[in-house]
Formats: structure tokens, C-alpha cells, sequence
């Protein structure tokens, strides 16, 4: 057996076992840690959209032409209103019903917290 040779593969096992090491303790190290948004790098600030004058007022000349024509008002087809569905009532039997559920939950709630918790 060469000695030599055995020597430096044990040097380098234990290399890679210092880097293990090494690397779990940076794990659980409990050093700066970054918490929200990365900080921003060299960007450009967003410049908004800015319209001249000129712009402003053929886009309102445009607008008013559209509401004249009666493209921008109400669609043709309406949405169903309140008045067109009938309302809704729950009956008697069913109230009473829903009370009678209610109080028999609460009784299991009241008999659960009653009971001596075993430890």
C-alpha cells in the first residue's frame, strides 16, 4: 500500500467534510437576514404619461362624438333588477328548524366545555 496515496485521499475526505460543515452551520447561522422586496437595482424612475393640450382636446372632441352617437351609453341588453326576481322568505317551520339546530350545537359546545380535560 502506498501511504502516500492513502494520505492524500484522506486530506481531501476531509476537505469535503469541512465544506459540509461549513455550509450547515451557514444554515443556521443567525446572522442579517433579508426579510421583503430585494433592493432595487439601477432602474429608471417611471415617468408618467403626460398629454399636451392638443391631445387632451381631440380625445374630448372624439368622446363627445362617441356619447352623440350613443355608443357610450347604456348597453342593449339589461341586467335582471331586484324588483324582476321574487324575494326570497324562509318559512315558519324552516326558522324554527334552524333554531332547534342552533341551540342543539351550542348544548354539545356547553357539554364539551364541561368536561375535565384528562392530562
Amino acid at each position: 500500500m502506498d501511504m502516500n496515496r492513502i494520505l492524500a485521499e484522506l486530506r481531501t475526505e476531509r476537505d469535503r467534510i469541512e465544506r459540509a460543515i461549513a455550509a450547515i452551520v451557514g444554515l443556521n447561522s443567525t446572522g442579517r437576514r433579508r426579510t421583503g422586496r430585494p433592493p432595487k437595482v439601477a432602474e429608471k424612475p417611471r415617468r408618467r404619461g403626460r398629454m399636451s393640450a392638443a391631445a387632451r382636446r381631440k380625445m374630448s372632441r372624439l368622446l363627445k362624438q362617441r356619447w352623440a352617437q350613443g355608443k357610450m351609453g347604456p348597453k342593449t341588453q339589461a341586467k335582471p333588477t331586484r324588483a324582476s326576481k321574487p324575494a326570497r322568505r324562509i318559512s315558519a317551520a324552516g326558522r324554527k328548524r334552524i333554531a332547534e339546530a342552533t341551540k342543539r350545537r351550542w348544548a354539545e359546545w356547553r357539554r364539551m366545555q364541561k368536561k375535565p380535560v384528562a392530562a
